[in-house]
């Protein structure tokens, strides 16, 4: 595995160092962020794991299946708990956070109550024998995981956008939208538009806000 076809699949996990066009296996890809024991890389592993459970493509076991050489499945362990930290100083709600943090050992809890103090003073923290320094790890989640959300909503905001459109197309014409639309941003509409929007299109917008014709239209989609 090389480095660059590492940092490649990261970048569809919303880890983006390089740009990635090929599909993953997403647990593959954890597995060998793992075995990097690449400071910068490990950095953004919070970053990665968020984005793939979020989607339900994180299986841990698959991860430690991948996970050979002998300090590479207690890197795997150190690195989640250390996310769940993170995760929790952030105030993110996780459900399937929650349950890892339930399987783990008390050996296990007591180092994520270290690292949840760490993160809280700003201080560095020992990750599997390594230094790591918690305002990074908070920064570059930051950077990125609010990265990916942002295209989320805007994903979400365009979707219910051309829904709206699609809507008025099936009930106005073209000018009859445009004045419905006009008439809504309080917009100045001339003599013959006003004429116009009280002739045909007021009444269209009366019978779209008969509260029982809403009623009896949504029963028939039901």
């Amino acid at each position: 595995m090389s480095k660059g076809n590492l940092l490649e699949r990261l970048a569809a996990l919303g880890f983006p160092l390089l740009e990635t066009k090929e599909a993953q296996d997403v647990n593959a890809t954890l597995a060998d962020l793992v075995k990097s024991k690449d400071l910068r890389l490990w950095e953004g592993f919070p970053v990665v794991l968020v984005n793939s459970a979020e989607r339900n493509l994180f299986n841990y076991d698959k991860v430690n299946s991948h996970l050979k050489e002998l300090p590479e499945k207690p890197y795997l362990t150190a690195l989640m708990t250390m996310s769940l930290a993170l995760y929790k100083t952030l105030n993110l709600k996780l459900s399937w956070a929650n349950e890892f943090y339930k399987s783990l050992t008390k050996e296990r809890k007591n180092e994520f109550s270290k690292y949840l103090e760490k993160f809280k003073n700003n201080d560095d923290l020992q990750v599997a024998g390594y230094l790591m320094s918690s305002q990074r790890l908070k920064s570059t989640f930051d950077s990125y995981f609010n990265q990916e959300q942002s295209k989320l909503s805007d994903l979400l905001a365009m979707k219910d956008e051309l829904g709206f459109e699609y809507s008025l197309s099936q009930v106005f014409s073209p000018k009859q939208k445009e004045l419905f639309l006009k008439k809504l941003k309080r917009e100045k509409l001339t003599k013959t538009e006003r004429e116009y929007f009280s002739r045909v299109v007021k009444k269209k917008v009366s019978a779209l806000a008969n509260p029982e014709l809403h009623r009896l239209a949504q029963r028939l989609l039901e």
